[in-house]
């Protein structure tokens, strides 16, 4: 047996930099002491880590690293994610990928260092129908705001909101007296990738309503004021393990729902929400919470009534963001006891 065997048998600690050809390794002993450093093609990625015994490997959670970690665990090894965030207080000095890889070895041996779990294909492919819709909604805003300017140039506005828009693509289509003929030639491919736009965002919903309904969770938590099928699918897709959060405070600083804090020598000084975490959970619920807010009148429920209570001494906004801050504290807790909103059995 030669050295480079030997040592690769010693191998228990594996930091894994991530890239789009060539990878960085850094594999320590039991000891701590470094087995090897080494960059690694794309295509010898697999080989090498199926030489090694079954160990710790550790990947910053990134695209590709939830592919990665599925491969390298059919090996037999345990395979952590890890928020790259947490591991950059592990990077000494300069930043390459060597030090990124020696960092990674470093943070996932850490018994504080925290997880994120490895999704399947299935997950990832849920949350895709999100990131698709979230894409085309964007595209169509900014379609609808280019119609607007354009036809502004000829004189012709509209009131603020996506419908008054929409009423300007109808002259264009119709043609109108007050659109000259050249002008309503250019904006027509406008109009039709618009017309597009909202049939694909159409089947997007559809799906997204049908991953909705055939979740029990999500069933649930759309028994929620403001939580319907699209922020219920989103977190069931997003939060697999709702034991990893140690409560419903933590789960909401996780969304960035709570304010940030600058606090020394015993005193607390809070400032704004710190807007953390995920920032497309933490949108659907503030949403939400501004629909709960427009229609407080029409029911007379816990949330409804403590939220006018807070609107009596706070501005909108703020009471919005409570809301949302409210709302996931809430989904936290109906995730975790299995049950329906306001205390029903499941």
């Amino acid at each position: 047996m030669d050295k480079t065997t030997i040592n690769l048998s010693a191998v228990v600690t594996v930091g894994l930099d991530l890239a789009k050809h060539v990878f960085q390794v850094h594999a320590v002993d039991v000891a701590g002491r470094v087995v090897t450093t080494r960059a690694i093609r794309r295509k010898d990625v697999l080989t090498f880590f199926e030489s090694l015994p079954c160990c710790l490997i550790g990947l910053e959670a990134c695209g590709s690293a939830h592919h990665w970690a599925r491969e390298l665990t059919k090996f037999g090894h345990e395979v952590r994610l890890m928020p790259p965030a947490y591991v950059k207080a592990y990077l000494r000095r300069q930043k390459n990928d060597a030090a990124d890889a020696a960092a990674i070895c470093e943070a996932v041996t850490r018994p504080s260092m925290r997880f994120v779990p490895v999704r399947s294909v299935e997950n990832q492919a849920a949350l895709m129908h999100h990131m698709v819709r979230e894409l085309l909604v964007a595209q169509r805003t900014q379609l609808l705001n280019a119609l607007r300017s354009h036809l502004a140039e000829i004189g012709i506005i509209a009131a603020q909101g996506p419908n008054n828009a929409r009423a300007l693509a109808t002259l264009v289509i119709e043609g109108n007296d007050m659109i000259p003929v050249a002008v309503r030639s250019a904006l027509l491919p406008l109009v039709h990738q618009l017309t597009e736009l909202d049939d694909e965002i159409r089947q997007s919903d559809r799906a997204i309503m049908a991953l909705a309904k055939a979740d029990e969770t999500a069933r649930r938590l759309m028994t929620v004021p403001g939580i319907g099928p699209v922020t219920a699918s989103a977190l069931v897709a997003s939060v697999q393990d709702i034991s990893a959060f140690s409560g419903p405070r933590e789960f909401a600083a996780f969304l960035g729902l709570t304010p940030r804090q600058n606090s020394s020598g015993g005193k607390e000084r809070l400032g704004r929400v710190s807007k953390m975490g995920n920032r497309y959970l933490r949108k659907l619920l503030v949403v939400g919470a501004h629909a709960v807010l427009f229609h407080r009148r029409r029911s007379s429920d816990a949330l409804r009534s403590w939220a006018d209570r807070l609107l009596e001494a706070k501005p909108f906004k703020l009471v919005a963001v409570a809301t949302a801050n409210k709302l996931a504290r809430i989904v936290f807790a109906l995730m975790r006891d299995v049950t329906h909103y306001a205390g029903t059995p499941a």
